[in-house]
């Protein structure tokens, strides 16, 4: 029987929980199926996860997690059960951290004359088996028109079996375009516009564009993203190394070496300071793109800057196999770099040059990656990663003592969720967070593979990997969706995210606008020149 104090605690819990879920704010729309996401809560589950170390990006901290109706609702060591309906998780020697979020995908997504072998479904089963709770995807527009692209991939997500949220890319710019901006950020809560400096002829965007893009995303309080790559030099390397013969995959990495990507970064951030608007740099890949964010953020600039897992731990050398298969498979832009670079880029993250780790999880299968057999520029663009991400950060990472645990969550999970201003409902197991958790066993150790990874495509650019740090549990909005190598889900029942505008990233733009003003001693007032 339980106690008076215990009873009064347990009559708490579920006031609690119905107040904080109460406070979530409404979805604009959900997944065909997922009636009960939108309903901001979970299925009345409860759970207590007891005995972990729970771990914050500002502390790690022995205590348990009490789950109710898919929110958090204490954090506390002892938590009493009295209760048969509470599954209780035992935890002991484990760490409970918030779920990982991915800021950079590409799921369902139509490149190259092909579409991306991962849909919403596939893609969110292979994150969950990994440890990731929410990912933010790319909508990219149907013939420019941002409301068409939204409608697309409205219908692309809905068999979607996990929390997403979207960035919309810009490849065209007129009056329409910048009235359809204003609608995606206070109608649909998307935050986050993608411009590429890449892919001339289809995606690729001008520096007068550019230009455009930024100023009505600062007026929006939306954050600016680039993929930085020179996209005219690009194609003129393109062109160079079919005319010297080399078709095979190592004529993409040659053709797009890091100077280029090194020069698009610095020409953005100029761009992004002449404006003085916050950028967000995506997949880092090399030295020359890190140091540009470096020297920006020395002369306080707002640069985000975003490796992605296959820049931090693999090198080039794979786009030189023998084996077009083996080969293409490594084929992404900008491209793996050469051995060195990755290093530098760990070290970069260990730093806080580099803030936070997406993957670009863009897959195609080998049938796909042979279109380009005869000539590198038609192999479609793209590598795995959603599924490994949480592993491999912490095998490279944390096993080597390059980050601590709770700067593990921070690169993960918890600067997503502030940068994109979703947060602490996300990226932190606090009391009225969802309940997006993962129980990690730092003592187990994992094998990578085409042969058990939750992918579509039939192979992976991290194949016999080996690693140790393994997640064994993963809870989705209160559910247990991963457990003991099972995964449990449904397509449907994911739930889009909202994202509201003026998130951190632009505290002081203001002020910092007044100074510039008042800094320029003019308009001088002068008399009328002699004639």
């Amino acid at each position: 029987m339980a106690t008076p104090s215990r009873a009064l605690h347990l009559l708490l819990l579920p006031l609690l929980a119905a107040a904080v879920a109460a406070s979530h704010p409404a979805h604009e729309f959900c997944a065909a199926g997922g009636d009960a996401g939108c309903r901001g809560g979970g299925d009345g589950t409860r759970i207590l996860i007891k005995g972990g170390t729970v771990v914050n990006a500002h502390r790690a901290e022995e205590a348990d997690v009490y789950i109710e109706d898919g929110v958090v609702v204490a954090v506390r060591p002892n938590i009493p059960v009295g209760d048969d309906n509470v599954r209780v998780i035992d935890a002991t020697g484990k760490y409970v951290m918030p779920g990982g979020i991915d800021p950079h995908t590409h799921l369902a997504m139509e490149f190259m004359g092909t579409v991306t072998i991962d849909d919403f479904f596939s893609g969110h089963a292979a994150a969950l088996a990994g440890g990731t709770t929410m990912h933010i995807d790319f909508v990219i527009p149907v013939n420019g028109n941002l409301t068409a692209g939204l409608e697309s991939y409205k219908q692309k997500a809905a068999n979607a079996a996990m929390d997403y949220g979207f960035h919309m890319a810009i490849t065209k710019w007129n009056d329409e375009v910048a009235r359809e901006m204003e609608v995606m950020v206070k109608e649909h809560g998307i935050n986050s516009f993608k411009f590429f400096m890449a892919y001339k002829g289809s995606l690729m965007v001008t520096d007068d564009l550019l230009l455009q893009g930024l100023r009505k995303c600062k007026s929006l309080g939306a954050l600016a993203m680039v993929h930085a790559e020179n996209g005219d030099a690009v194609a003129e390397g393109q062109q160079r190394m079919i005319d010297l013969g080399i078709t095979g995959p190592e004529g993409h990495a040659l053709s797009r070496p890091p100077i280029l990507e090194g020069e698009a970064t610095a020409r953005a951030i100029r761009l992004a300071k002449f404006i003085n608007t916050p950028l967000y740099i995506v997949h880092v890949m090399s030295i020359d793109s890190m140091e540009e964010i470096a020297k920006a953020k020395r002369e306080g600039q707002r640069v985000i800057g975003e490796p992605v897992v296959s820049g931090l731990v693999l090198d080039d050398s794979w786009l030189w196999d023998p084996d077009f298969t083996v080969a293409s498979m490594y084929v992404m832009s900008p491209p793996i770099r050469e051995a060195g670079h990755g290093k530098a880029l760990q070290a970069a993250l260990s730093s806080g040059i580099l803030q936070l780790v997406g993957t670009d999880h863009c897959t195609f299968n080998s049938t796909q990656k042979a279109f380009g057999s005869d000539d590198f520029r038609k192999i479609p663009n793209g590598v795995n990663g959603l599924e490994e991400r949480m592993h491999i950060i912490w095998d490279s990472m944390v096993e080597t003592g390059k980050i601590s645990v709770t700067d593990y969550v921070r690169v993960t999970s918890t600067e997503c969720a502030k940068i994109f201003n979703i947060y602490p409902r996300k990226g932190a197991i606090l009391e009225g967070s969802d309940a997006d958790i993962i129980i990690l066993n730092p003592e187990r150790s994992f094998v990578m593979g085409a042969h058990t990874h939750h992918s579509r495509s039939n192979t992976n650019v991290y194949e016999g990997r080996k690693g140790k740090g393994m997640v064994e549990v993963t809870i989705s909005r209160g559910r247990v969706v991963w457990e003991d190598g099972v995964l449990n889900i449904a397509p449907g029942s994911g739930r889009y995210v909202r994202m509201e505008p003026f998130g951190y990233v632009f505290d002081g733009i203001e002020k910092s606008d007044a100074a510039y003003r008042a800094s320029l001693r003019a308009p001088v007032q002068r008399g009328k020149a002699a004639a």
